[in-house]
C-alpha cells in the first residue's frame, strides 16, 4: 500500500520519509530496465539457490518478509541538479498537505535514489526570480540537501523581468530536475527552461497542483489570497467556477504546447497523488 503524503509529512523527518518512499519504489520496480534517477538504478530479484546470501538486502527483508537480491548495481556518476521553487505560491495547501512539503519529500526521495547509485547531486533554490546555489556536489551532498530543504521556507514573488541564470550556463551533460507549481504571470518559467535547455541537459519538470486549482469545486463566498503578493479578493465561487476551470484548461494546454522542447519532460502532479506512485511513473517512463 502506498505511503500517504500526509503520513510522510507527519514524520517531520525528511531523510526518513525519503528512505520510506525509495524502499517502496525498489520493491515495486524489481524488473524495470529504467528505474534510476539517472541511467540505471539497483534492480532487485527474488533470492535463488546459489546466490551469495551477502547480496540479500536484509533491511528490505525486515519490511517485506521477502528475500530480495541486489542485481548488477550500477554506479552512474551522473550529474543530477535539483531545483526547488521557493516562491510564495509553494505554501498553497490542501487537505493538510502543502505544495512545499510535497515538493521537499519528492525531491528528497529522488536525491536518495541518486545517492544510492552514486550520482553527483547538487541543490538549487529559486526565490524572487533568482536561482541560488544551496548545496554543491561533493561528499555528504545527500545529507546536506536533506538538511537544507528541511529548513527552507517559501516566500516572495518572481520580481525580475529579465532574469539570467549563470548557475546553469555550462552545457554539461546532466539531469536537471525542477519541482514547482510552474504558475507564471508572464513567461518567466518558460524563459528559464528555454535558456538552459540543450542536447546535453535532460530537464524533468514536476508541476505540482492542487485538486481545487484544477477542478475548482468550491461553492459559496471565499476570500482568495495571492500567496506571493498578499493581495486578497472576495468572490462567489459558483459565479466564477466555469471561468476559472476554462482558464486552467487553457493555461495548461498552452504550457504543454510551449514545453514540447527536445530533452524536456513535464510531469503534472496533484497534491492528492501518492508520491511513490508519481515517482514510479517517472522512473519507469509511464505517462502519468
Amino acid at each position: 500500500m502506498a505511503t500517504l503524503t500526509a503520513d510522510l509529512i507527519r514524520l517531520n523527518n525528511l531523510q526518513l520519509a525519503s528512505k520510506l518512499v525509495s524502499d517502496e519504489l525498489m520493491l515495486g520496480i524489481q524488473t524495470s530496465r529504467r528505474s534510476g534517477v539517472g541511467t540505471e538504478f539497483e534492480q532487485y530479484r527474488h533470492y535463488e539457490p546459489g546466490d551469495d546470501p551477502k547480496r540479500i538486502d536484509w533491511k528490505l527483508f525486515a519490511r517485506s518478509a521477502q528475500y530480495l537480491v541486489r542485481e548488477s548495481a550500477t554506479e552512474s556518476n551522473q550529474q543530477v541538479r535539483l531545483l526547488l521553487d521557493l516562491s510564495g505560491s509553494m505554501n498553497y495547501a490542501e487537505a493538510g498537505v502543502s505544495r512545499l512539503n510535497y515538493a521537499k519529500i519528492l525531491l528528497a526521495s529522488l536525491a536518495y535514489l541518486g545517492y544510492r547509485q552514486n550520482d553527483q547531486l547538487s541543490l538549487y533554490g529559486l526565490q524572487n526570480g533568482v536561482v541560488q546555489p544551496l548545496v554543491p556536489a561533493g561528499k555528504q551532498a545527500f545529507l546536506k540537501i536533506v538538511g537544507t530543504m528541511e529548513a527552507a521556507e517559501a516566500s516572495g514573488a518572481w520580481t525580475i523581468n529579465q532574469p539570467s541564470f549563470p548557475e546553469f550556463s555550462r552545457k554539461q551533460a546532466e539531469l536537471l530536475i525542477i519541482v514547482s507549481d510552474f504558475l507564471q504571470v508572464g513567461d518567466e518559467w518558460l524563459h528559464l527552461i528555454r535558456s538552459v535547455a540543450g542536447p546535453r541537459r535532460e530537464i524533468v519538470i514536476f508541476q505540482i497542483l492542487g485538486d481545487q486549482e484544477l477542478d475548482f469545486n468550491l461553492s459559496g463566498f471565499y476570500r482568495f489570497q495571492d500567496l506571493e503578493t498578499g493581495r486578497e479578493i472576495e468572490l462567489q465561487a459558483d459565479a466564477v467556477r466555469d471561468t476559472v476551470r476554462q482558464a486552467a484548461v487553457d493555461y495548461l494546454a498552452k504550457l504543454d504546447d510551449a514545453l514540447r522542447i527536445p530533452h524536456v519532460r513535464l510531469i503534472r502532479v496533484r497534491l492528492s497523488d501518492p508520491i511513490g506512485q508519481v515517482l514510479t511513473g517517472f522512473l519507469t517512463g509511464k505517462r502519468l
